[in-house]
């Protein structure tokens, strides 16, 4: 891998508080929604609320962690940068990695999702037109991007608020009798650890930091508002599904947001066009979020510089963009894309868990700026901004703002701890999956980084 230009050229600082906050809401508002209650309701039973509280606490934690890290660090790549920077190289390879090769298997799962939903005759050659299309628009610029996702997010959350009301508002399922086997506390894990992956997009808003406006203020904000948006629209939808359809017959179904609009009514279709909007919204979002992770690896040679590279005129990674929907197309044609996401999710944890173990080294709030230390090989990505920089060695970048009041070290360990527990409640193929893909990408990042040594 050659090493990275020295002053590669900045992204463009566009977005604010209301477009980062729909890319938030539009990566974590997809298709798995429209699924993903009926294996939590199998697993955790009645104990649904309890699975849905403890992947909302993790999710809380870990995005307190990346809104306090964003504000120091407003640069793109999200935990790899944060990981890099606060823990050292390899923890942030390791998250860079996860976070790329994870969720561009997602991708392809989610354009397969969108095709199925829309045309299922033609699963195929539709999905490998929406990742056409969202790369198309997402190469013109962020604001097009945020624009879009606007449009795709408003009627499945439409969609999404239709069925809370008319499910509340109908006489419900009559309540079945105590069970007399409560579930495990196992069960209820694995069922926290599906629906953790619901609440996953506000990482978009970080990896996009260096596109937002007054970072500082914008990421902390937008993330809280997707997250809280995103917490209350499930906590609604979980309690609406379980009063029309009960917790036995949510757990046998197999589309229940289908199921519900068909019981209330209205036709079948709304649910399928409601499905295929979220899938090709959480697309657009996750191939937004993987180019810029590309581009920040790139820039630390973790990836070939050449991915770094910017369209002067749109201000996005393109070339990084164009190879992630490249890839995203060969899984369509060579994998059945439902049978490789599993791993993704041990990958996401990971990355979650490096964002959690780099925030525990923020300094306190009462302490002096610069007293966070960074671990030797730690440094500012050398991004140039408009004026003219002085030429010299890059220096460590202090800590800029303080510790937050919102993201205590205890969250940070809380956040950790679940972060991990969750990963490997995960089922041991999907585990043994990612484990063997974690260990190709250090053991290539070793032989590189060998050659490259022995080159200079």
């Amino acid at each position: 891998m050659p090493t990275p230009p020295a002053r590669p050229m900045p992204l463009r600082r566009s977005l604010g508080v209301v477009d980062a906050t729909t890319l938030g809401v539009g990566s974590m508002v997809g298709a798995g929604v429209f699924v993903v209650f009926s294996p939590v309701a199998a697993r955790a039973g009645g104990l649904l609320w309890a699975a849905l509280l403890a992947a909302g606490g993790i999710a809380v934690a870990n995005a307190l962690a990346v809104a306090a890290l964003a504000a120091a660090h407003p640069h793109s790549g999200g935990a790899y940068l944060y990981g890099r920077l606060r823990l050292g190289r390899w923890p942030g390879f390791l998250a860079g990695w996860g976070f790329v090769t994870g969720k561009t298997a997602s991708c392809a799962a989610m354009a397969h999702a969108f095709a199925t939903y829309a045309a299922p005759g033609a699963a195929v050659p539709l999905a490998i037109g929406a990742v056409a299309a969202v790369t198309a628009v997402n190469l013109l610029g962020i604001t097009r991007t945020a624009g879009a996702a606007r449009l795709l997010a408003a009627p499945v959350v439409g969609l999404l608020a239709f069925v809370v009301a008319a499910s509340f508002a109908s006489p419900g399922h009559p309540a079945p009798l105590p069970a007399s086997a409560q579930p495990t506390a196992w069960a209820v894990l694995q069922a926290a650890g599906l629906l953790f992956f619901a609440f996953a997009g506000y990482a978009r808003i970080a990896t996009l930091g260096e596109e937002v406006k007054d970072p500082e203020r914008t990421i902390p904000a937008a993330i809280a508002l997707a997250l809280g948006f995103t917490l209350v629209l499930y906590g609604l939808l979980a309690a609406a599904l379980v009063h029309l359809l009960g917790v036995d017959g949510l757990a046998a179904a197999t589309a229940p947001v289908r199921e519900a609009v068909i019981l209330l009514g209205a036709p079948a279709w709304l649910a399928a066009a409601g499905a295929a909007l979220a899938s090709l919204g959480a697309l657009m979002a996750l191939l937004a979020g993987i180019s810029r992770t590309a581009l920040a690896m790139a820039r630390e040679g973790d990836l070939p510089a050449r991915f770094a590279a910017v369209s002067p005129k749109r201000s996005v990674p393109w070339l990084a963009e164009v190879s992630v929907a490249a890839v995203v197309v060969v899984l369509l044609l060579s994998t059945d894309p439902t049978t490789i996401i599993g791993f993704s999710s041990f990958g996401v944890l990971v990355y979650y868990a490096v964002a959690n173990a780099a925030a525990l080294t923020l300094p306190r709030r009462n302490g002096k700026l610069g007293t966070g230390k960074l671990p030797a090989g730690g440094r500012r990505p050398d991004i140039p901004t408009p004026e003219p920089a002085q030429p010299g060695p890059a220096q460590p970048e202090p800590s800029r703002p303080p510790r937050p009041w919102y993201c205590p070290r205890w969250l940070n360990a809380a956040g950790l701890a679940g972060c991990l527990l969750l990963a490997f409640t995960l089922p041991g193929a999907s585990v043994a999956t990612m484990l063997a893909v974690f260990a190709a990408g250090v053991a290539v990042r070793a032989v590189a980084l060998a050659v490259r040594r022995r080159a200079g």
